[in-house]
């Protein structure tokens, strides 16, 4: 877990230095995992996140603005009346453990004075936040924990707050340094040093222990050494923010309070300015992807039983087209038993014939229905024949269209995947209603406001334009880009509308390959190297009649292959 006990104790004086004596300014549920509250201090208003999220709960300042619900939950109402104007006085940690309680004195509704304290508990799926009266009573949490959930702590309105039982480790800030070395010492002789140190130590995360074992090796002095060091950084607040990031692609994999070399050449560090940005660089796409996610679950279900509906029955229709394949050998049968309407006895169960059509002559058995006469049964062959052949040619439209539509319903799952606000939601559901996939919801006359789209611009000063939905890719391609503009997409692959601008100038071959990147970033090959991308100018791109939105035709295309990437 990135998000330590040790790093909690940075975290909560960063909140003492700032916000101690700060007012509650406002409080916001973004979604049912967090809490934001916004203090009012001396250098301005702050925001708080309070986060009980599964994957990365944690406690500390917000820079970035999450959008809210309409109408705010019953709990965010609830934490309005008891905290509003409340003053911050204290912020606790028990002992190292990733529990911290804010502790606040509020006015009551008679105007007394009263103290009401906000416990954080950081722990991984269990991690909550739960509003504590000054009796130590429970008023209510994000997740509300019952007799169903666990028989040993219940987490509920009216009944007493216990603290979570500490872990059975040395909390190195009040223990003799020594004492826990020679624990740890004895504990490596049965397991791995870095183990060893994570099964003693309080609060600390498995990337400082591995730091230690790097550091220490088999030296006991140089173990003593490193605990001794890493219990002064922590007493006096002197760990700094760092970043560890991939060294190959860049990207973030974990943080930490200690300058980290256990990685070598294979990852470079960076540090930021405090622990809340950090925390907020380290976790904020994580939680915008997960926040949206969870907000688009119906419609990523309903898309998903669409799409398995739709290829289902491509699979069928292609199994009857293949046995429509075979329609020929019905006419045959027809024309064979029609030649052979003398020789054929009235009842007969099959009949052996001549096989004109067979070079050989070989003989062919034909089967019949002796209920009827031979001329029925050959009229029986011709009917089947022409039904078959009709099948055939439905079946083909069928299947094209059937096609089409899965082809479409692919690129909304693209963009329902790509989707990072509440707004760009609001114009995918109403795509959704459009379509028919689901119903309007009785009253809601009223569009979601039009967004622009994404926008970007070329190292060399070319103006780029992506698509965010599938109505805003065909008013980009159909109306706003002009004849000379240069349209892209990804070959055969979901994915967004991206429209060069030109202007009217020569374009480069760097616009071209970066806009091409852009396009293939803005696909479901976001992920992957070597993308193929098609391009070519607007006026060959075109709409069928009656296509879905999103769904062009184009001509005299050029491909580039690519990596995905937008410019910095």
């Amino acid at each position: 877990m990135a998000f330590d006990g040790m790093m909690m104790h940075h975290v909560i004086n960063e909140i003492k230095v700032e916000a101690l004596g700060a007012r509650v300014y406002q409080i916001y549920q973004p979604n049912r995992d967090e809490i934001i509250i916004v203090l009012r201090t001396q250098n301005g208003n702050k925001r708080l996140l309070l986060s009980s999220r599964a994957n990365s709960p944690r406690l500390h300042f917000t820079e970035y603005a999450v959008e809210n619900p309409a109408t705010p939950p019953m709990l965010c109402m609830l934490m309005r009346k008891r905290l509003g104007g409340g003053k911050l006085v204290d912020v606790r940690q028990a002992g190292l453990d990733r529990v911290a309680f804010l502790d606040f004195e509020c006015v009551n509704e008679l105007g007394d004075k009263v103290n009401i304290t906000i416990a954080v508990e950081i722990m991984g799926k269990y991690s909550n936040v739960i509003m504590i009266d000054g009796n130590g009573i429970v008023i209510d949490a994000l997740k509300r924990v019952d007799m169903s959930m666990s028989s040993q702590r219940l987490v509920l309105p009216n009944l007493e707050y216990d603290v979570p039982p500490p872990q059975e480790k040395a909390n190195i800030l009040l223990e003799d340094v020594e004492k826990v070395v020679n624990n740890i010492y004895t504990l490596s002789k049965a397991k791995a040093l870095n183990k060893a140190i994570l099964d003693s130590v309080q609060g600390i995360s498995p990337i400082i222990c591995r730091e230690i074992e790097n550091n220490a090796g088999d030296s006991y002095e140089k173990l003593l050494q490193e605990i001794t060091r890493l219990r002064d950084t922590v007493l006096v607040y002197k760990g700094v923010p760092t970043m560890v990031y991939h060294k190959d692609d860049s990207k973030p994999f974990d943080i930490t309070f200690v300058d980290v070399k256990q990685y070598g050449d294979l990852a470079v560090t960076k540090t930021c300015q405090s622990f809340s940005q950090l925390l907020d660089s380290f976790y904020i796409e994580r939680d915008s992807a997960d926040r949206m996610r969870v907000k688009s679950a119906d419609l990523s279900r309903i898309l998903t039983n669409l799409i398995n509906r739709t290829a289902n029955k491509i699979n069928n229709q292609r199994q009857e087209l293949r046995v429509c394949a075979d329609r020929e050998q019905l006419r045959i049968k027809g024309d064979l038993l029609q030649a052979n309407l003398y020789r054929i006895e009235r009842g007969a169960e099959s009949v052996v014939v001549e096989n004109f059509y067979d070079e050989n002559n070989a003989p062919l058995e034909i089967k019949l229905n002796p209920a009827v006469s031979p001329a029925q049964n050959a009229q029986k062959y011709y009917k089947d024949y022409n039904k078959a052949k009709t099948a055939q040619q439905m079946l083909t439209e069928q299947i094209q269209k059937a096609e089409e539509e899965l082809k479409y319903l692919e690129s909304l799952k693209d963009v329902l995947s790509r989707v990072t606000t509440e707004k760009e939601l609001s114009q995918v559901r109403l795509e959704f209603m459009e379509q028919g996939y689901i119903k309007k919801p009785r009253g809601a006359n009223k569009k979601p406001q039009q967004l622009p789209p994404i926008e970007f611009t070329t190292s060399d000063g070319f103006k780029v334009l992506v698509g965010r939905n599938n109505k805003q890719n065909d008013q980009l391609t159909l109306k706003t880009a002009r004849n000379k503009d240069i349209w892209f997409h990804t070959k055969d692959i979901p994915g967004s509308h991206t429209i060069l601008l030109t202007e009217d100038r020569e374009v480069t071959d760097t616009a071209i390959l970066e806009t091409a990147q852009i396009a293939a970033y803005h696909s479901k090959a976001r992920e992957s190297h070597n993308v193929p991308v098609d391009y070519t100018y607007i006026k060959h791109v075109s709409k069928p009649k009656g296509a879905k939105p999103g769904m062009v035709i184009f001509t005299n295309n050029k491909t580039l292959y690519v990596t995905p990437k937008v410019p910095n």
